[in-house]
């Protein structure tokens, strides 16, 4: 006696609970992935501003002299800086305009003085060029607040009295002594455009004479563009993937001012 063949294919319900498990699992996954991806980049940015913090460090001791790490500002043409760009060479003004798509996020080494320079004799240098941060991480808008304010970062909750994990955080210190965009900037002795910057003396300390924080967060700096997607001289506009995170979720920097050394503070979360 025959028997019927057995069919062996998925029923219509089968199929639609397996992919609506998949569903469920992608959901899971996907944004654990992208965290983690969030997480390298953050990682990628604190070893570039360590390795590079300690770089300026070692050209103070080496060079035995003054260096500065100048951060790029918004808006560098205007306000208390116009008359200083104003002044600009067309051949200088040239080498700003290349600096609108790095505001806020790009720094450079300069030193003031070479050993061996009579006093009051200055002979300006970049010992670099304008270095980026790694995309999809920024240095927090509220860094480049005036330096007589600070912003407080914690591990919650928030202690009634501040602790070893409750810092407060001072914006940059700014200077128009320095030249800018570079070294052939016609306006000799300054005043310049302001840049925020951090600076290590020729025994590798900080000038400021107080612990620096940089703060680093996950987010991007969008900078308006032309039709060939040049950017302008417009001010940027500045994204936190989760707004907040910089002061809730913190990754700092820290410099110990006596020693110039850089180490990374992060959330402890409990």
């Amino acid at each position: 006696m025959k028997t019927a063949p057995r069919h062996t294919g998925f029923t219509l319900i089968e199929m639609l609970v397996v992919i609506a498990i998949v569903g469920i699992l992608a959901g899971i996954t996907l944004p654990t992935i992208g965290n983690m991806r969030g997480a390298d980049t953050i990682l990628a940015t604190t070893r570039q501003l360590q390795d590079d913090v300690q770089r300026a460090r070692q050209y103070a001791i080496s060079q035995r002299t003054t260096v500065y790490m100048v951060f790029c500002p918004a808006s560098f043409w205007g306000g208390t800086s116009a008359a200083a760009f104003g002044a600009l060479t067309p051949a200088e003004k040239t080498k700003a305009d290349r600096l609108f798509g790095k505001q806020l996020n790009s720094y450079a080494f300069v030193a003031l003085r070479s050993v061996g320079e009579q006093p009051g004799q200055n002979s300006p240098r970049y010992l670099s060029n304008w270095k980026t941060l790694p995309e999809g991480a920024i240095i927090a808008n509220w860094k480049f607040n005036p330096r007589n304010s600070f912003t407080r970062v914690f591990d919650p909750p928030l202690p009634a009295l501040p602790t070893d994990r409750t810092f407060d955080v001072y914006g940059f210190e700014v200077t128009n002594n320095i030249p800018f965009p570079s070294t052939d900037t016609a306006v000799t002795g300054g005043p310049y455009v302001w840049l925020p910057y951090i600076a290590f003396n020729h025994q590798g300390q900080l000038l400021s004479g107080q612990d620096e924080f940089i703060p680093v967060t996950k987010g991007s700096v969008n900078y308006p563009r032309d039709a060939n997607r040049v950017a302008t001289q417009n001010p940027p506009s500045i994204t936190e993937t989760k707004p907040g995170d910089s002061t809730n979720a913190f990754v700092l920097i820290r410099i110990d001012w006596l020693t110039g050394r850089a180490r990374v503070e992060k959330q402890e979360f409990k």
